[in-house]
């Protein structure tokens, strides 16, 4: 479902670059849920960033699900997100003027599905537990009913691919645990592949396997 080969990625800032990514070969079966763990600036965030499009390597190949993603323009890859790709930010990323159910609805708007948007995203509010919270805005939910309500978005298009970014670092770990509970059961009852990056062992152990990162590149051992 995902292959990545010979990715790099270099930032450069005046005359100082400094390389985030050196030369990462990964591949992810379908239906697979992979953690990628590593200290802090190791290139985790950035590794996620790019398989999700937000940015584009400096050299290497990227491919979703048979498809060559370095070399599309933002609105492609755009389209390309919105029916394969589900992304959970560790800092929720909500909209603040809009109510849990038109965060939960917007992405289904802007593809243009052609179901009813608000039911679904009441039925998905509802199945992770905020089926009384659809009217309330972000400010007005603590942090672990605004991360249940970015897996909700997370799933509203039914992504293939699901890429979670620390999605427990701002949360206690028994809420932690419920929201990594919610993305290993839509792997497993979805077939989604699952690509979830954390600093954290005891989650890192929950996935089917892992792979390190450390300094920009795969520890050898960890596997491709």
């Amino acid at each position: 479902m995902i292959e990545v080969r010979n990715l790099s990625k270099t930032l450069t800032s005046g005359s100082r670059r400094l390389e985030v990514l050196k030369g990462v070969n990964l591949t992810v079966r379908r239906g697979e849920a992979l953690a990628v763990e590593g200290p802090s600036g190791s290139g985790k965030s950035t590794l996620l960033g790019l398989l999700a499009g937000f940015d584009s390597p400096t050299e290497g190949s990227i491919r979703i699900d048979g498809e060559e993603i370095t070399g599309l323009d933002e609105d492609r890859m755009a389209v390309l997100r919105g029916r394969k790709i589900g992304f959970v930010f560790q800092s929720y990323n909500l909209i603040p003027t809009l109510t849990a159910k038109e965060n939960v609805s917007l992405p289904l708007e802007l593809l243009g599905d052609p179901g009813d948007p608000d039911r679904r995203a009441l039925e998905l509010l509802d199945s992770v537990g905020l089926g009384s919270r659809v009217s309330h805005y972000p400010a007005q939910l603590s942090g672990g009913e605004q991360q249940r309500v970015a897996l909700a978005r997370a799933f509203a298009c039914r992504p293939t691919v699901l890429l979670a970014d620390e999605p427990t670092g701002n949360l206690d770990s028994v809420t932690g645990q419920l929201v990594m509970d919610m993305l290993l059961d839509w792997n497993r009852s979805r077939g989604a592949t699952l690509v979830i990056v954390t600093h954290d062992p005891a989650l890192s152990r929950l996935a089917g396997r892992v792979v390190h990162l450390f300094d920009g590149r795969i520890v050898p051992g960890s596997g491709p």
